[in-house]
């Protein structure tokens, strides 16, 4: 099991490397930059194009992952206490999203509504200005209910159009929401329980679920059973869901019942779960007759509330806000002359704000109502909450100012003290403070290490392209033993095959042309020449004007170095056909000659250090070239040798002359019958689109 892991994570990375590179990305990511959606798009659109799925599938995998990811990255403690089911965690998200703007001030993120139905399920309104991207709450959501709340749900869009009454985030998107038990959904299928989708005001229009209130509790005791054991805490988990869903239950059936039955049944409601020493007790608070406070009181103690009715007529003020704003010390004006709404993004009507009001809201002043001593600051804003008060028919808004930073809360020209002794305010203020300063040392780091990242990665680009460079011109082998500061003794070779070749009249053509027109003409030719070295695997030890020299058996021992350099060779009288004399025009001719024998090879030299061979065996194949013909193959009897009966076609020369070796029998390599000439020049491979370097070394 480990093997096939190890074996598949090389494919993970090389699909992850196929997506960032189809959809044209960077390879990293820093944590507190922000980017473009197109980016995600456009990741979300290669990975449906290269698995086959369709966007919402990708996305929604990314909501389970990004909830992980957040986890894993230290919010784990902070999610799991936003609420205590998934209604109240879901209606919280906004304030949690406020909060993690004062450290990530470019977030953008969306605002969720939800509403409960009398079914059990709930209604949740996604809000968002990014487009496209409200697949990934279900799986958000769905991550959150099995690892918070040990339970199953489904999500599916009942609407989704643009929301008129927003001044932003017009994207309104409505999920449908129905949640049960995980243990459920695993059970059902064994025991016949209750379909999942199935709400407490089903099971009791089943069971007849009023005439059970009505009974005595030990009576119908058994009417409700679990099949299957739970732990304490979920035990007790499950007792206070339930009572919710029957308070719920309780309060709709007092619209379709009697007098008598209402009050009978909420009596028996209240034995139910109000009853001292039971486990369920409830708590009802106790009222005072009078508001103990006076207002002037009140006005200092909560500095920057707002109390204003259904046509926005300000009727109160805290203290302070009363000293930045003096607008608002005239109870006559309007609230949203004074202020426009941040978040959420509505427009500023109380039908608005009360259909939002369990969200926080975000006010910010209007320049043009502030004094003049503002014209150079930013703007104050608000952050709080709006709660409705029904016997005066009247919005409060309890908030305190919005600040990230001791440097924004002197930008306003403002203090601690101005913020009342009782707001946490002012520990936010500098708790967020230090965070933001260790925010800036995180991304620091993570930018230098980025750099260092990159600068590594140059570096190793670097590196290859030096070691390419020396391997070109030491064997690889010699070279890294130079690298390492070892001294590379000479080998000697007791067989090899050396080729030398010229140009044919190459005085003659540097005579009568101009020096760039040499040069191109010889690049040409030994571009040509190289690339046959790969291909027959054979090393090119130096060129010196047109000589061109090359062995076969060194500095790797191989018994077939002759047959490599003689494919080599016909190559190589193929290849100059394609190069032009500048002079006539027409090809160029070479000459090749090879000889077969023992060598000394060696580095030589500290500055530019040259792999050297030694011996005989130069010489001699060095006259097999200068005695050669043009376009010919010139072949001492060594190489003969060791070519006759290879498949080659040899022609014997004869007995000639040669300078410093006396009368020699040499001859004429013409073809080789076992390859054609695309094979020779290795284009056979090339034409088929593989590459095989070395496919003609015997």
């Amino acid at each position: 099991m480990a093997q096939a892991q190890n074996t598949s994570f090389p494919k993970i990375i090389i699909i992850i490397v196929m997506y960032r590179d189809e959809a044209g990305v960077q390879d990293t990511f820093l944590t507190y930059e922000s980017y473009k959606d197109e980016i995600t798009m456009q990741l979300v659109a290669e990975a449906c194009k290269l698995l086959g799925v369709k966007p919402e599938v990708v996305l929604r995998q990314f909501g389970e992952y990004f909830f992980e990811f957040c986890k894993r990255s230290g919010y784990d403690h902070m999610l799991r206490t936003l609420g205590g089911n998934l209604f109240e965690f879901t209606e919280n998200l906004d304030a949690l999203h406020s909060y993690l703007a004062l450290s990530y001030k470019e977030m953008n993120a969306p605002s969720f509504r939800v509403e409960r139905n009398p079914d059990g399920t709930m209604l949740l309104h996604y809000y968002s200005d990014r487009r496209g991207l409200c697949h990934i709450v279900p799986g958000i959501i769905g991550a959150v209910a099995k690892d918070f709340f040990n339970s199953e749900i489904s999500m599916e869009i009942v609407n989704q159009l643009e929301e008129l009454e927003r001044t932003g985030k017009k994207e309104h998107v409505v999920f449908l929401v129905t949640q049960w038990p995980a243990t459920e959904a695993k059970s059902s299928s064994k025991t016949g329980a209750f379909p999942r989708t199935q709400s407490i005001q089903t099971l009791a229009n089943r069971h007849n679920a009023m005439i059970w209130i009505k009974e005595p509790l030990h009576q119908k005791r058994s009417s409700v059973s679990f099949s299957m054991c739970r732990s304490h805490w979920e035990t007790i988990r499950g007792l206070v869901r339930l009572g919710k869903e029957l308070e719920c239950f309780v309060l709709c059936t007092h619209d379709s019942q009697k007098q008598k039955e209402k009050t009978f049944t909420c009596v028996s409601f209240h034995c139910l779960f109000h009853h001292p020493g039971k486990l369920l007790r409830g708590f009802e608070p106790v009222y005072p007759m009078t508001l103990n406070i006076d207002l002037k009181t009140f006005c200092q103690a909560f500095p920057f509330h707002i109390v204003f009715d259904e046509q926005l007529v300000v009727h109160q003020a805290g203290v302070n806000l009363q000293r930045i704003v003096p607008g608002l010390q005239n109870m006559s004006i309007h609230l949203n002359q004074y202020f426009s709404i941040v978040h959420p993004e509505v427009t500023f009507t109380i039908s608005s704000i009360r259909k939002f009001i369990n969200s926080h809201f975000v006010l910010q002043t209007i320049r043009d109502m502030m004094p003049e001593v503002w014209n150079n600051r930013p703007m104050l804003q608000l952050r709080g909450q709006m709660i409705w008060m029904p016997s005066l028919d009247c919005m409060l808004y309890q908030a305190s100012p919005l600040l990230r930073s001791l440097q924004e809360l002197e930008e306003r020209d403002m203090h601690i003290s101005d913020i009342a002794p009782h707001d946490v305010t002012r520990d936010l203020i500098l708790l967020n403070q230090q965070r933001l300063a260790e925010i800036e040392l995180s991304n620091q780091l993570e930018r230098k290490k980025e750099e260092l990242r990159l600068l590594s990665q140059h570096l190793e680009e670097e590196r290859r392209k030096t070691e390419n460079l020396l391997y070109a011109m030491l064997p690889k082998h010699v070279a890294n033993q130079l690298k390492e500061g070892k001294t590379v003794e000479a080998g000697e070779f007791k067989e090899c095959t050396i080729l030398f070749s010229d140009v044919v009249t190459f005085t003659n053509i540097c005579s009568m042309c101009e020096p760039i027109q040499i040069v191109l003409m010889l690049n040409s030719m030994y571009l040509r020449f190289d690339r046959l070295t790969t291909v027959h695997n054979v090393y090119k030890v130096e060129t010196i004007g047109d000589a061109y020299m090359v062995v076969g058996g060194v500095p790797i021992p191989v018994s077939s170095h002759a047959e490599r350099v003689a494919n080599f060779a016909l190559g190589m009288i193929l290849a100059a056909r394609e190069v032009i004399n500048p002079v006539t025009g027409g090809p160029i001719q070479i000459r090749v000659g090879l000889h077969s024998g023992p060598v000394l090879a060696g580095v030589v030299g500290e500055k530019m250090p040259r792999y050297c061979l030694f011996g005989d065996t130069v010489n001699t194949a060095s006259r097999m070239e200068s005695h050669g013909l043009p376009d010919k193959i010139h072949l001492s009897p060594t190489v003969y040798d060791a070519l006759k009966n290879k498949g080659f076609v040899i022609q014997k020369r004869g007995e000639i002359e040669v300078k410093g070796k006396g009368r020699m029998t040499t001859y004429f390599l013409e073809r080789n019958l076992g390859v054609s000439e695309q094979q020779i020049m290795g284009l056979s491979d090339l034409e088929a689109g593989i590459q095989r370097p070395g496919v003609f070394a015997v």
